[in-house]
């Protein structure tokens, strides 16, 4: 399950143990690992769908212990192709054949990017919430040794590194995917416009935790199985 924890759906830019995505993982003792993984609804996004099983398998694929993943998407229209896919290591394309009209890592830097911008601005937002008294158009000129050391700074140090960018101390906080800053004047502008950013990617969030709530009536908890027994997550996490 740690492992799995590193798995992020795209969008929601959350990890989809955190999701509840993870219906149930089973754990064989000669390294055999079968994880069954179920979405909000049955017609999310195909192109998701598929990067997060991917990943899933890759993951665990990588682990010292194990020797055959099979991961499997259950409950969506895409399952059978999707499963059939990952179960050949067909890759995305060699999956969805001429429905797969954009590669993969362009979408995965695509919302990484937009992870970077929600958390840009929630250490922004939270500089301005500590001292109401700061002018907007100075948060330009905050650093990275400006902000506290706390989680919302190690999140945004960790989306920097995941497109390429610096995170030495000196290195201004408000800048774009390519690491430009911006003028005093376009900051209030640029900081409205990761607001709606971050607003739109929580909201995503809080609505599939809703739909996976109203969709299975255990709410998509974890189950993780070995040979012997069934143990259910909360028994291990208590």
């Amino acid at each position: 399950m740690r492992a799995l924890g590193v798995v992020i759906d795209p969008e929601l830019d959350e990890p989809i143990t955190d999701l509840g995505f993870v219906h149930t993982v089973d754990v064989m003792p000669d390294g055999d690992v079968e994880v069954h993984l179920r979405l909000p609804t049955s017609f999310c996004a195909p192109n998701f769908a598929y990067l997060m099983a991917s990943d899933a398998k890759d993951v665990l694929a990588g682990l010292d212990w194990t020797r055959t993943v099979t991961v499997e998407l259950d409950d969506h229209h895409d399952s059978d192709i999707i499963n059939r896919g990952l179960a050949a290591d067909a890759g995305y394309r060699g999956t969805f054949a001429h429905e797969a009209e954009t590669d993969l890592d362009e979408l995965r830097v695509t919302f990484q990017r937009k992870a970077h911008t929600a958390a840009m601005e929630r250490c922004l937002t939270a500089l301005l919430r500590a001292d109401p008294a700061r002018p907007v158009t100075e948060l330009g000129t905050v650093t990275i040794a400006d902000l506290p050391g706390n989680a919302t700074t190690e999140s945004l140090l960790r989306r920097r590194v995941s497109i390429g960018l610096s995170t030495t101390p000196v290195d201004l906080v408000m800048v774009d995917h390519q690491g430009n800053g911006y003028t005093p004047e376009s900051v209030p502008l640029m900081l409205r416009r990761a607001r709606s950013t971050r607003i739109s990617i929580d909201g995503n969030a809080h609505f599939c935790r809703g739909l996976l709530r109203t969709r299975y009536t255990d709410g998509g908890s974890e189950t993780v199985r070995e040979p012997s027994a069934f143990i259910p997550l909360s028994a291990l996490t208590h």
